[in-house]
């Protein structure tokens, strides 16, 4: 697509329908942090000797990135945190799409676990590298970016304010559906910090279950 210049992104039929889907039902700000995702996670891969089309689908990787953040769009609100409910539209578009079975799994695991970074690690490449691109325009930890690197990406993909847009929409919703946000979870902590609530302690948990294993129990 001409509007991205020479950045590096791997046009396909599928993958021009997913930036178009992703544009059309995202905010600006959020759309261009799920575009510089796989940039990110390009080099990351780069960095660790990983090949495009070689050691990964580079396509799967651009449909992981550019999707992860669905769930935070009208369409993607549904009853769950929003990267299970980013996953689930994801994965709806795709098969719309007639993506194999087997290649939707892959892009609804790269974006259900983008939030849990110990766990999408240890996955094939291109759900670790949602997962690391995504959080390196959050928080670039790592290899350092070749000077210039990340001028010519914000140059294309302004940041708008991307990780305060990001914040809100995840508060803005949880807030209006709470078990979007359960406790000890990522979107669960951004509630909290907004809103002061006390979550409840282990032993809180356990003893509204109705099992009574705390009864009578000495350590």
């Amino acid at each position: 697509m001409d509007a991205y210049g020479n950045l590096p992104f791997p046009w396909t039929a599928l993958t021009l329908d997913a930036v178009r889907f992703a544009r059309d039902l995202e905010e600006p700000a959020i759309f261009n942090h799920s575009m510089r995702a796989y940039l990110y996670g390009r080099f990351l891969g780069d960095r660790q000797g990983l090949r495009p089309g070689h050691d990964y689908d580079d396509e799967l990787l651009l449909l992981g990135c550019v999707l992860h953040d669905a769930g935070l769009t009208e369409p993607g609100n549904g009853e769950q945190r929003f990267d299970l409910d980013g996953a689930d539209l994801a994965a709806e578009f795709l098969t719309g799409q007639g993506v194999a079975p087997e290649r939707v799994e892959i892009v609804w695991d790269a974006i259900a676990l983008h939030l849990c970074p110990e766990i999408a690690a240890r996955k094939r490449p291109e759900i670790a590298l949602v997962m690391a691109g995504s959080g390196y325009d959050l928080g670039p930890e790592g290899p350092a970016l070749p000077p210039g690197y990340a001028d010519a990406i914000h140059a294309v993909l302004p940041r708008l304010h991307a990780a305060a847009v990001l914040h809100d929409a995840i508060v803005g919703q949880a807030l209006a559906k709470p078990r979007k946000a359960p406790p000890y979870s990522m979107p669960g902590e951004l509630v909290r910090q907004v809103t002061g609530q006390v979550w409840p302690t282990w032993r809180e948990l356990m003893e509204a279950s109705g099992w009574d294993d705390y009864d009578g129990y000495r350590r």
